[in-house]
């Protein structure tokens, strides 16, 4: 499922098309505001290392990993990822079950 190209005036990064996996469409999530807080360099749940790999692949153009606990409708949180490809062309949300 295609989302529309997102933007955000405090990207560090472009997340190009961004699309998402059937599974985090299930969710029926809005994932706006994690698509910025990704774009904006917050990781989300990820480990000290995982982070410091995520800051430099935003200054030498490697793909950027976040990784989020959202709400579902039973009241339970859901992990995804969000996934930016190295070029730039691609920003995906999926559920990890589906990497």
């Amino acid at each position: 499922m295609c989302l529309a190209d997102e933007r955000n005036q405090n990207a560090l990064f472009d997340l190009g098309h961004v699309v998402m996996t059937p599974g985090a469409a299930a969710l029926e999530v809005d994932f706006s505001p994690y698509l910025a807080r990704h774009a904006a360099g917050d990781d989300g749940e990820l480990e000290p290392f995982d982070k410091q790999q995520n800051r430099r692949a935003i200054k030498e153009g490697l793909r950027i990993l976040s990784a989020y606990d959202v709400p579902r409708g039973d009241g339970e949180t859901e992990r995804i990822w969000i996934i930016t490809e190295a070029d730039r062309s691609t920003t995906c949300v999926l559920l990890p079950r589906e990497y």
